[in-house]
């Protein structure tokens, strides 16, 4: 069994509120719910028993039993006399799949309705890691673009991508109104499948200039990797990383079970 002061945190032990309207026991579950599904309570692990549950958040030994009897009552641990209580809830990460066709219209809408400030579009050699990622040799270019999006005079996004198997257009404005989707496949590149890693990051200087937001400000990173299949070989083309402004922009996702 993990140590109680590295398994909760000071905020977590103060966090049970008497005068919230949720009872104690169900405020006491859903937090240790939330860590088993996570797996911050890995799988077989015994759980803290109940005397320590009533000493770490200041409850009694009836409150900290019903919430280990919910998490019982969800299969989610097990309880045995004189062995206590374990952990049978396995967590595997699972990733998240939506429908790409969904997807591939909604980042075309959103282009269609908002304005793009070019910042940049040329033929460059990237940088080492992107170009490992798709497959150039060295000295060879992608188009590289780096952009400003805005829609009703707000700048919400600052685009930067490496695009490989592109030409360069002959007006980089007609990146300005036209979805570089729609460009990609004028061009040849059917993108057949699209991963994406969202995180967040406070705005440098630069950032924060582009897009008119005080320096640190913070902003919701989107690494989008958009892939084309060649017979049966998948390749990475795209390589984009957005920032978005979050008071101007939110990311969803509505998921529906198949």
């Amino acid at each position: 069994m993990q140590s109680m002061d590295t398994l909760f945190s000071a905020r977590a032990k103060e966090g049970l509120s008497k005068e919230s309207p949720t009872p104690l026991y169900f405020q006491l579950y859903d937090l240790l719910k939330g860590m088993i599904l996570n797996g911050t309570l890995p799988f077989g692990e015994r759980m803290p028993t109940e005397e320590q549950l009533s000493e770490t958040f200041k409850v009694s030994r009836i409150t900290a039993k019903r919430a280990m009897d919910e998490l019982a009552a969800e299969s989610l641990v097990e309880r045995r006399r004189g062995k206590g209580t374990h952990i049978i809830y396995q967590y595997t990460p699972k990733p998240v799949k939506a429908p790409l066709m969904g997807m591939l219209q909604e980042i075309e809408s959103m282009a269609r309705n908002s304005h793009a400030i070019i910042l940049s579009c040329e033929m460059l050699q990237p940088p080492q890691d992107v170009r490992d990622e798709l497959e150039l040799a060295p000295g060879e270019t992608a188009l590289h673009l780096v952009r400003v999006r805005e829609r009703d005079g707000i700048k919400f996004g600052y685009y930067t991508s490496w695009t490989a198997g592109v030409k360069m257009p002959r007006r980089k404005s007609v990146f300005e109104n036209k979805p570089r989707l729609t460009y990609f496949r004028e061009n040849g590149l059917e993108v057949t499948h699209v991963t994406q890693i969202l995180s967040a990051v406070a705005a440098d200087d630069a950032l924060a200039k582009a897009l008119e937001v005080p320096l640190g400000s913070p902003l919701l990173s989107l690494i989008r990797r958009s892939y084309h299949k060649k017979g049966k070989k998948e390749q990475l083309r795209d390589y984009m990383h957005v920032l978005y402004n979050p008071e101007h922009f939110q990311y969803k996702m509505d998921l529906e079970i198949d």
